[in-house]
């Protein structure tokens, strides 16, 4: 699809009000030093940006700033889930730190930038921009992480990752340099054109360094070694955070890379992302079972996530990039589900991020029960639950590609990955309460109970969003 180039502020108006409104909120909570009103305002603020977003959706591909900012369906269904998921984000968060009555609310304007990050790494259209959206991110969930000051375990995983997130960056940066100085130009269509059955060692290894970083951002193995110990050294909600949303502009920032910058070398990056691909599946089910955290477990499985989603794009074909864009989508939300049921069993003094302490909970409460067996069910692939038919679309164009062999491994692997997902479940339903019975409140019912039963909504009805992601990705 050609792009249009129009007047700069017209596409990029949702980033302008999102960032303008992240500022108001930061003059506010600094003379405010009201943590409710932060959070309100936060709330709002992606509201509002979703609304501005809503009504300037692009019919087409239309870029700006001189071809470095794209605005196309892809980037603006990849930002509407974004600040969805932001929104739930941020409610999970507000609950967390109200019960420990901790008003904070650098949560919030970090995240805010975060998302403004996201939204500009979604509609990079140059190697510059790809390089500003990403940083803003990673420098947010950086503080976000070691916000905790009163946790060594949450400085040791901020300091993790703040080390290998640079390293992964250094890494991507560099890749990126050695694509310009083989091509002579930023702009991923320049690049595209130059880079057009080219076999240059310097593209080549551009293109190993930058696969690299874009494994390192979506912890693909064996680039994984971060994901565990941020995940169970955050608080809760920024491990939610760091889970769920990001893994969308990771996604966008890897079909920017690699379909729009590096399509005339898709032989040697489709063979690179087929070893991530069967390490990610590998590693991530069979390390899984293993764990009695529950977040270093949910880790491991992102894990293995990110090798599914590494299946859409090996095709190279308009359809796998819808199929691994619907994948990410439905783990997003599926992640988010299973992060705020810990959230919700949680309360002051203690954490119920272990997998034990879910042991009887359909005594203790049925319905919340039910809500994580939807959950763990479909994030195993189950039908009839959206989870399956995420696996199923990725799989279903790995064969039409040919590779009848990569989505037999990854079948048995993910058969593999039911049993520490069934895991939870026989400890919910068959295993006796160490815990009395279970009080939540409504807001915070309201609010898991449409999380987790959009999962089971959408697997019923899945061709609404595959629609959307094949139209966005191919035009159909």
């Amino acid at each position: 699809m050609t792009a249009v180039e129009v007047p700069a502020f017209a596409p990029i108006a949702p980033e302008i009000v999102l960032a303008a409104a992240a500022c108001v909120v930061l003059v506010v909570e600094v003379y405010g030093r009201s943590a409710d009103l932060t959070y309100r305002l936060s709330q709002a603020s992606l509201v509002l940006t979703a609304l501005v977003l809503a009504l300037n959706f692009p019919d087409g591909s239309i870029v700006s700033f001189s071809g470095t900012f794209v605005a196309d369906p892809m980037a603006a269904i990849l930002k509407l889930a974004t600040l969805v998921i932001g929104w739930f984000l941020f409610f999970y968060l507000q609950a967390h730190l109200r019960v420990r009555e901790k008003a904070r609310g650098e949560h919030f304007i970090l995240g805010l930038f975060a998302l403004l990050g996201m939204m500009v790494l979604v509609s990079a259209a140059n190697l510059l921009t790809v390089y500003l959206g990403l940083e803003l991110l990673s420098l947010s969930l950086y503080a976000m992480v070691a916000l905790d000051r009163d946790s060594p375990v949450a400085a040791e995983a901020a300091m993790k990752y703040f080390v290998l997130g640079a390293l992964s960056s250094g890494m991507l940066l560099y890749g990126m340099s050695m694509v310009y100085g083989a091509t002579g130009t930023l702009d991923l269509a320049g690049v595209g054109a130059a880079a057009q059955d080219r076999t240059d060692l310097i593209l080549i290894l551009g293109l190993v360094f930058v696969v690299t970083g874009i494994a390192f951002k979506l912890g693909a193995a064996p680039f994984h070694m971060w994901i565990p110990d941020v995940y169970e050294g955050a608080e809760t909600p920024v491990t939610m955070f760091v889970g769920t949303a990001p893994k969308l502009a990771a996604f966008a920032m890897a079909v920017r890379l690699l379909s729009d910058g590096l399509w005339g070398l898709h032989g040697d990056w489709q063979d690179m992302l087929v070893v991530l691909a069967v390490l990610s599946i590998g590693i991530g089910n069979v390390i899984a079972i293993a764990q009695a955290n529950l977040k270093r477990m949910l880790a491991y499985s992102t894990i293995a996530h990110m090798g599914f989603l590494f299946l859409g794009l090996i095709p190279g074909t308009g359809e796998g990039y819808a199929a691994a864009m619907f994948y990410v989508i439905v783990y997003a939300v599926m992640a988010l589900g299973a992060f705020g049921m810990i959230i919700v069993l949680s309360r002051e003094g203690f954490e119920a991020d272990r997998i034990d302490d879910f042991r009887g909970l359909n005594e203790r409460s049925p319905w919340h029960a039910f809500l994580m067996l939807v959950l763990m069910l479909s994030m195993a692939g189950v039908p009839p639950f959206v989870g399956f038919w995420a696996k199923w679309s990725v799989l279903r164009e790995v064969i039409a590609a040919g590779h009848v062999w990569l989505a037999v491994v990854a079948v048995v692997f993910s058969v593999v990955g039911l049993f520490y997902y069934l895991r939870i479940v026989k400890l919910m339903y068959f295993d006796e309460p160490a815990e009395p019975a279970l009080v939540v409140a409504n807001p915070l019912r309201l609010v898991i109970s449409v999380n987790a039963l959009s999962v089971l909504v959408v697997g019923l009805f899945p061709g609404a969003l595959l629609g959307w992601c094949l139209a966005a990705l191919t035009g159909g």
